[in-house]
C-alpha cells in the first residue's frame, strides 16, 4: 500500500513525538492530533485538537487520510470510567470513522499488558491467548479484537503493536525492561514497516528491540520486515549493578509491575 497521508492521535504522547520527529520529510503530509497542546505544524504537517469521544470531530480528521496510527486515550492504568471512555468508546470511534471515510489501514497502539498475566518463564509469540493484567490491558485486548472486526468484516488493513517499554531519555532503566525496551528508532522503524508493507489484512506484532533477553517472538511476522538495530544489554551491568529487586508478584509475569496492582488473587492458581 502507498501510504501518502498519515494521521497519529494521541499525537502529544512520548510515542507521538517520536514519531512526529522519526517521520519529517518521510511522507507528503502527516496530520497529527490530540486533545493535549501540540507543537505548531511545520512543513507537510497539519495540528488538529480533537477528542476522541467527539464522533463528528474524529469523522473530520481521518478524511482524506490513507493510514491511521492510533496511539490516542489514557496511556496507562486508570479507573474504569477514563478507560472505558478513552479507550474503548474513543477506539470503536476511530475504527468507525475510518471504515466510513474509506481508510486503508489502521495500527493500532496495543501493548503488552494485553498479555501481562502469560509467566515470564515462557517464551511466547502473538498467537498466545489474551491474558490482560489491569483496566488498561482489558482495553487493548479489546482494540486487537475491534481491530480484528473491521479486518474481516470490513477489509481494513490492521496492525496491532503490542509496545513494550517505549522511554524518554531513550533507554532501559531496570530489570524488566532490559526484556521489554523499545528504542526511539526502532519504534520509528516498526512503524514505517507497517505502514509501508503493500498488503497484508491483520497482524499483531510485538513492539520491541534487538534485546538479547527478550521473552516475545516475533518470527510469525517476519515478513512485515521489521529488523530492530538496539539492544537493551548495552545497560545491562550498570542496571544489574544496582541491586534492586522486583516486586514477588511482578517477577512472576510478563506484565511486571502492572501485575500486583490491586493484586488479591493466589499466583499458584496462574498457570
Amino acid at each position: 500500500m502507498q501510504a501518502r497521508n498519515i494521521l497519529i492521535t494521541g499525537a502529544a504522547g512520548q510515542i507521538g513525538v517520536a514519531l512526529r520527529a522519526g517521520f519529517k520529510g518521510v511522507y507528503p503530509l502527516l496530520r497529527l492530533s490530540d486533545r493535549a497542546p501540540l507543537a505548531a505544524a511545520g512543513p507537510g504537517e497539519e495540528v488538529v485538537q480533537a477528542d476522541l469521544g467527539d464522533m463528528p470531530a474524529i469523522e473530520k480528521l481521518v478524511q482524506g487520510i490513507d493510514c491511521i496510527i492510533h496511539l490516542g486515550g489514557a496511556s496507562t492504568e486508570n479507573t474504569w470510567e477514563t478507560i472505558l471512555s478513552a479507550n474503548i468508546a474513543g477506539c470503536f470511534n476511530l475504527f468507525e470513522a475510518a471504515r466510513k471515510h474509506k481508510v486503508k489501514r489502521v495500527i493500532f497502539a496495543s501493548s503488552n499488558h494485553a498479555i501481562g498475566f502469560h509467566r515470564r518463564e515462557r517464551f511466547i509469540d502473538n498467537t498466545v491467548v489474551p491474558r490482560p493484567d489491569t483496566r488498561y490491558g482489558v482495553s487493548k485486548v479489546f482494540g486487537e479484537a475491534l481491530g480484528r472486526l473491521y479486518a474481516d468484516k470490513h477489509g481494513l488493513s490492521v496492525a496491532c503493536l503490542r509496545i513494550g517499554t517505549f522511554r524518554n531519555p531513550d533507554r532501559p532503566d531496570n530489570v524488566r525492561q532490559l526484556q521489554s525496551w523499545i528504542s526511539h528508532r526502532d519504534m520509528v522503524h516498526l512503524m514505517r514497516c507497517c505502514i509501508d508493507h503493500p498488503d497484508y489484512h491483520f497482524a499483531v506484532v510485538y513492539g520491541l528491540s534487538n534485546n538479547l533477553r527478550g521473552r516475545w517472538d516475533n518470527s510469525n511476522v517476519k515478513w512485515l520486515g521489521y529488523r530492530p538495530q538496539d539492544d537493551s544489554e548495552a545497560w545491562a551491568a550498570e542496571i544489574l549493578a544496582k541491586g534492586e529487586k522486583e516486586n514477588e508478584v511482578s517477577a512472576l509475569f510478563h506484565g511486571g509491575f502492572y501485575t500486583p496492582m490491586e493484586f488479591d488473587g493466589d499466583v499458584d492458581r496462574i498457570d
